[in-house]
């Protein structure tokens, strides 16, 4: 039986060697799966960070990987890309995949057995790997701007404080230096015991109370990493942020900042254009 995608991407990694296991015609185009990468690909059940793009070569060729995407097989031989997974990620009966998506045609030397070196685009993964850290700081700082606004307890975040991003996020999508979140302040969110009147009564407020907590976490130029349970793509990763309230342990699939002293400044604005829909919009200025 084939063995799950061994990555390297968790540490920062942006190229490896790495030999071809099958290469795989798709109506998305061609496929490449190869026995470990340093390809970050988008989640195929929550899709929030964009997978890598790069490159394969061999002796002096190449070939433009678009953008990794999860695969996976089953135990009777299916072969499935994305979106047509039937299930989720980890689920029993299937073998766990990073595929890279072929800008055009695959050359000739690209066959299962080849080995190969892996790279990619390293500024388009620091980009997105600072629009990731600077959203999970963003959800925090909301998190804790919010927490006068519970009648009842909706559970605790990875600070300990009311957990409004777990409640009511329906929508995460990282950009480089950059995300875009929207929560739901719908009934169910009412009956959960969130004030929802007065947080549309005080929004500049908050939105402000948000990035002064921003600002203090960026100066503190605190350590960011990801830890890993084990090697393949379906082991469990868990992004650490050391912030001056304590250390944040969030389950995470991306890639993050090796510190916040990669960011000159991470700030939010709120929008409750719609009364039942909150959208927040995270900037992050990289440190030169």
């Amino acid at each position: 039986m084939s063995s799950s995608t061994v990555v390297s991407f968790a540490g920062g990694d942006v190229s490896g060697s790495s030999t071809v296991t099958r290469v795989e015609s798709t109506a998305a185009g061609t496929v490449v799966v190869a026995d470990a990468t340093p390809f970050h690909p988008v989640d195929h059940t929550w899709p929030d960070q964009p997978g890598d793009s790069g490159e394969i070569t061999l002796d002096g060729s190449a070939v433009r990987v678009s953008e990794a995407v999860m695969a996976a097989t089953s135990d009777e031989g299916e072969f499935a890309v994305g979106a047509d997974i039937p299930v989720k990620r980890g689920a029993e009966g299937w073998t766990w995949l990073v595929g890279h998506p072929l800008e055009g045609e695959a050359p000739s030397w690209l066959i299962e057995g080849a080995r190969v070196e892996l790279s990619v685009d390293s500024s388009r993964r620091a980009g997105l790997s600072r629009g990731h850290t600077a959203c999970h700081l963003a959800s925090l700082s909301l998190d804790l701007a919010l927490a006068d606004l519970w009648r009842k307890d909706p559970g605790a975040d990875a600070l300990g404080n009311p957990n409004f991003e777990g409640k009511a996020n329906q929508s995460s999508r990282i950009h480089a230096d950059g995300a875009v979140d929207e929560y739901r302040l719908g009934k169910s969110l009412r009956r959960a015991g969130f004030d929802t009147e007065t947080f549309a009564a005080t929004l500049a407020d908050r939105e402000a109370a948000i990035n002064a907590r921003l600002a203090e976490w960026v100066a503190s130029g605190a350590p960011s990493r990801v830890v890993t349970d084990g090697a393949t793509i379906v082991d469990r990763r868990t992004w650490h942020c050391e912030l001056p309230e304590g250390t944040a342990e969030i389950l995470c699939g991306g890639t993050h900042a090796a510190s916040l002293a990669e960011f000159v400044s991470i700030s939010v604005t709120l929008d409750l254009t719609d009364p039942q829909l909150l959208v927040m919009t995270t900037r992050a200025v990289p440190a030169a």
